[in-house]
């Protein structure tokens, strides 16, 4: 009698400990159910939704101030000085924030760096704009050094060349960071006359 009740309460904690198993079997089996679904929702999203987009920068106007250049013809000499104001900004395409280093904007003269400008750190939200308002000046004695700076200066006009470029990294859902380095390069022409800029041409790139 003693032998079949202790036989009996054997076969109920056994039957008991399998359910227990059964059931922390499928806590299991749906918490890895829900955490695979999570990492697939979250790598939908990092290639469509919050897929990186490069920064824009737009350079919106170039112009000169305080232009002072005179032309000796009898000593082949020009005296030239000048700052190039330049107006642009800087969009995040992004879903989420662009953080992005010092940087710098250039000017050139055919290929030669003539002026440079700081582009200071700063943050950009979603599909935010941040303008900035540049003035370089440009370094004389680069230009006079060039051998078709006295040609250019005796047809009126200046070709010149603006480059910008920002470097940063853009950070989704604190779990992915993807560095960005965008670029914009325009040339522009700059009749001497009047102190104007005429029409530009530009380029822009980026690359992760």
């Amino acid at each position: 009698m003693e032998q079949s009740a202790s036989g009996s309460a054997a076969m109920s904690m056994s039957s008991s400990d399998l359910k227990r198993r059964h059931r922390c079997r499928n806590i299991c089996f749906a918490t890895m159910g829900v955490l695979l679904f999570v990492i697939v929702l979250i790598v939908i999203l990092i290639f469509t939704v919050f897929k990186p987009r490069n920064p824009v920068i737009t350079i919106h106007s170039v112009a000169l101030s305080n232009l002072k250049f005179s032309l000796d013809l009898t000593r082949l000499r020009v005296l030239f000085n000048a700052t190039l104001d330049v107006d642009l900004s800087i969009k995040n395409s992004n879903k989420v924030g662009f953080k992005y280093a010092d940087s710098a904007a250039y000017l050139n003269y055919r290929g030669q760096k003539i002026g440079e400008a700081p582009l200071p750190a700063g943050k950009i939200s979603a599909d935010g704009t941040a303008p900035m308002n540049l003035s370089v000046t440009i370094m004389a004695d680069r230009l006079i050094s060039d051998s078709k700076f006295f040609d250019d200066v005796s047809s009126g006009e200046l070709p010149l060349n603006t480059f910008a470029e920002v470097s940063g990294k853009v950070n989704i859902l604190n779990l992915i960071k993807f560095h960005v380095v965008s670029s914009s390069s325009c040339d522009v022409l700059v009749f001497l006359s009047n102190a104007t800029v005429g029409d530009q041409s530009c380029n822009y790139n980026y690359k992760l």
